[in-house]
């Protein structure tokens, strides 16, 4: 079986943009009639997505899936790391929970993930013309090189030459670029084909002195320089950096709708926010820690989270449990994902010491429901209907936990004639394991209308990401040198 062709892109730093060049290159070249394929050998993010055969890979990943008009595999992100704390996380290879490590155990046993990564590697090449590979963090971070697995290391073990992105918007792009080929040892500075340059506002032209100093002080050509794209905060973000950019964004500042969302330490699957955050009737803030929960809100929801005992303890440090609970009294609207709807409850028991010393804590009890985490992590892919009007929903699971308790005998959904999740007595307070439920647009229209009347807008979530994702390809095309990197990926 022939080798696909395959290029890498890293970068001289995290958030520079790569996940999306990525996906925009795969739309591109999809729409040349390639087979396109997507892989980041590993990934750090609390954002994940499930794949078809129940396994869990990072929501960039996903993204660049749908962008190649492919199924998302657990092979096209073979590690992924989410982290549960300040120093450790939970390790994920080939989409299964392998187990939780501190920093700087996962430094000293990273390395023998690499056979697992170039399987997977191999198996996303089989069939394919282009395989077009993510960096993690920066090939400049040296002091990680030993056993690396996300940058260098795989490239040199899997030959596949390395484009370095580079983002101007954040300032000292030419030291940046400069200084990670300063960095790199020999035989890593030798597969490098190329940079570009991300994100650049205003006049190109102004630049082009600074493509030549980059150019003359590494080696390198330059494939381009891509100018900032309006519509790349409409996408499924990777991590928290991109949080941080959204969370100062306040959308439909004068909108009927106010949706308020307190950020938790460890949040995750926060893309669950996109399709509301995109509605022009609705108004979506991120409430930073120190801050009050505003007391107009419609809505507050509480997003997902990857160590759920620990951030409802950080929700109280903040003071956002008495907000919530004056908001609940008031008959306001409450709403709990995942491990927002676990918060919800009576009590959260961890009898295994999962996410800490084993003991049972007070959740807010707003919903008559009990959780008990467990070690079964699960993680599938759902369709059903809501509860009471019978609108269909596609959404997805992926959690540790058991919920059960009165409430739940009026469940949000039925997944398979199975029930999903609880409404309190009043209805005003709901919860759901479910994540991605906001993408079904019949579905979420009715939601909204049921908080505000006019705040439908006719969204259709799907075909808008499908849009913004052929004009971030078409935006590639049309500023960088797609044919020359085609042609270092074929030559490799």
């Amino acid at each position: 079986m022939s080798t696909p062709a395959a290029i890498m892109i890293q970068g001289t730093g995290s958030n520079v943009g790569k996940s999306l060049l990525v996906a925009g290159l795969c739309r591109h070249f999809a729409r040349q009639g390639l087979a396109v394929r997507p892989f980041k050998p590993q990934n750090m993010s609390n954002n994940a997505a499930a794949t078809a055969d129940g396994g869990e890979i990072g929501r960039a990943q996903a993204l660049q899936a749908r962008a190649c008009g492919l199924a998302a595999s657990v092979h096209m992100n073979p590690v992924l790391l989410k982290p549960e704390s300040e120093t450790g996380a939970q390790v994920i290879v080939q989409g299964r929970r392998l187990t939780t490590m501190r920093a700087r155990e996962y430094g000293e046993r990273k390395g023998a993930l690499l056979e697992a990564v170039l399987e997977s590697f191999a198996l996303i090449g089989q069939g394919g013309d282009l395989v077009i590979v993510e960096g993690a963090g920066s090939p400049a971070e040296v002091n990680l090189r030993a056993g690396d697995i996300a940058n260098m290391g795989f490239a040199r073990a899997a030959s596949v030459p390395v484009i370095i992105a580079g983002d101007i918007d954040r300032g000292g792009v030419i030291a940046s670029l400069v200084g990670c080929h300063a960095v790199l040892e020999p035989a890593d500075r030798a597969i490098v084909r190329g940079y570009l340059i991300n994100r650049m506002r205003g006049d190109a032209s102004l630049f082009d002195d600074g493509l030549a100093i980059i150019t003359r002080m590494t080696g390198w050509p330059s494939l381009g320089i891509v100018p900032h794209f309006s519509r790349a905060g409409d996408l499924p973000a990777e991590d928290s950096l991109d949080l941080d950019m959204r969370a100062r964004l306040v959308t439909g500042g004068d909108a009927p709708l106010r949706i308020v969302v307190p950020r938790l330490p460890r949040i995750a699957n926060f893309d669950d926010l996109d399709p509301l955050r995109l509605e022009p009737g609705v108004s979506v803030e991120m409430i930073s820690p120190a801050q009050p929960l505003p007391r107009d809100a419609g809505l507050i929801l509480l997003p997902g989270s990857k160590a759920t005992v620990a951030d409802l303890a950080a929700l109280r440090a903040e003071g956002w449990d008495i907000d919530i609970l004056a908001h609940a009294r008031q008959g306001g609207r409450v709403v709990g994902i995942c491990g927002g709807y676990q918060m919800l409850g009576r009590t959260i028991a961890d009898p295994d010491g999962i996410e800490g010393p084993p003991g049972t804590v007070a959740g807010l009890g707003l919903l008559e429901v009990d959780t008990v985490l467990s070690p079964d992590k699960r993680v599938i892919q759902r369709t059903g209907h809501d509860a009471l009007t019978g609108e269909a929903v596609a959404a997805y699971e992926i959690h540790l936990g058991r919920t059960t308790g009165p409430d739940t005998e009026r469940p949000l959904v039925v997944l398979d004639g199975v029930p999903d999740g609880a409404r309190s007595a009043n209805g005003c307070v709901t919860g759901t394991y479910l994540h991605g439920l906001f993408t079904a647009d019949a579905w979420r229209q009715r939601f909204l209308a049921g908080l505000v009347a006019d705040t439908s807008s006719g969204l259709a979530y799907d075909r808008y990401v499908e849009e913004t994702l052929d004009a971030l390809a078409s935006h590639l095309a049309a500023h960088l040198d797609t044919e020359q990197l085609l042609a270092m990926a074929r030559a490799r």
